[in-house]
């Protein structure tokens, strides 16, 4: 069974390419561009004690990740890895330029270079890439606006959308209020880390959710556990269909019992869920073994999964054709997998 659902085809809408970066890589990278890194062990690197921790390593990814040709093999990579692994066939990859600025790199040559590795990977594996420039919350609205700027400024065709990651308490939603309308009147689309479960509670409340639909105009939210303690807002994203881009694997180990009680408690609760990796290789998971905790967390068989890959569908940023020609393809090869397929 779990062989089969790797194989089913599959979107990524919550990937950090930061987060996704071979070990190996790192340490590539790293010595050729001069960091100084706190292990060269590469089984050593991704492993960190708490949130906090798992943070400082982005920031060290981040140093690493230099020219345009680092930036091309970084996204090639996260692609042909979640290709491999799991049959990805779509994603839409988070990259934060405020982990590079501060090391003299410019917004174009990072997007170009990323665009550089998803266009490659496309041409070689048939895999479609798209990309998010995310804003770190913890740097406050001004930071936040300059980016958005910048990424207006700089249109590009594969940049679909805008998202906000990092701590959540020392950036309530709120805040950003300013950033997200300019991205919204550029065409660009707009989601958000809210809810997020490797905080308290009174860190990360409900009402962020609320926060990031109404003021922040997002039609999507990333993780989105804590929200089941507000019944009424869950009913409120369960009649909109608002989609949570939810990371079975990604988490604390010590936290990881937390995370798939509330994915229960999400499914319960009617609300659409879209199995994502957050950061694969910094906790040593795939696409494929985000589906089969999926899988195994709420007791689903091969057809249920194969239904919810077919449904994630619905929560990408893409066209209404360039859905339905996915929607085609995905059933044909789940066809061949197991020889129906729910319409």
């Amino acid at each position: 069974m779990d062989a089969i659902i790797r194989k089913i085809p599959k979107i990524d809408l919550h990937c950090h390419l930061a987060g996704a970066v071979r070990a190996t890589t790192v340490m590539s990278l790293a010595a050729r561009n001069g960091v100084t890194l706190p292990t060269t062990d590469p089984d050593a690197f991704y492993r960190f004690v708490d949130f906090y921790d798992f943070l400082s390593r982005l920031e060290i990814i981040g140093k690493c990740i230099v020219t345009r040709d680092d930036f091309a093999r970084v996204a090639y990579e996260a692609m042909e890895d979640g290709y491999r692994q799991g049959n990805l066939r779509y994603a839409e990859f988070f990259f934060s330029p405020d982990y590079h600025y501060p090391h003299g790199v410019r917004y174009t040559t990072m997007v170009d270079g990323l665009i550089d590795g998803l266009r490659a990977a496309q041409a070689e594996l048939g895999v479609v890439g798209r990309l998010i420039p995310a804003i770190n919350r913890e740097l406050g609205p001004d930071a936040a606006m300059a980016m958005v700027r910048e990424v207006v400024a700089n249109p590009r065709a594969e940049v679909i959308g805008i998202g906000m990651d990092c701590a959540e308490c020392k950036g309530p939603p709120e805040l950003f209020r300013d950033a997200y309308a300019l991205a919204r009147a550029s065409g660009l689309r707009c989601t958000a880390h809210a809810c997020e479960d490797n905080q308290t509670l009174q860190q990360a409340p409900p009402r962020n959710v609320m926060t990031c639909l109404d003021v922040l105009g997002c039609d999507r939210i990333d993780h989105g556990y804590n929200l089941l303690a507000d019944p009424e807002l869950v009913c409120r994203c369960r009649e909109r269909g608002v989609a949570f881009t939810v990371c079975p694997q990604t988490c604390v180990p010590e936290r990881l019992e937390q995370r798939w009680m509330s994915l229960k408690g999400m499914a319960r609760a009617g609300l659409s869920m879209v199995p994502c990796t957050d950061d694969p290789a910094m906790f040593a998971t795939d696409i494929g073994t985000a589906y089969v905790t999926m899988a195994r967390v709420l007791s689903l068989d091969v057809h249920a999964v194969a239904d919810l890959s077919l449904k994630t569908i619905d929560a990408t940023w893409l066209s209404d054709t360039e859905k339905d020609a996915m929607r085609d393809d995905f059933r044909r090869q789940i066809r061949s997998l197991t020889g129906s397929c729910d319409d």
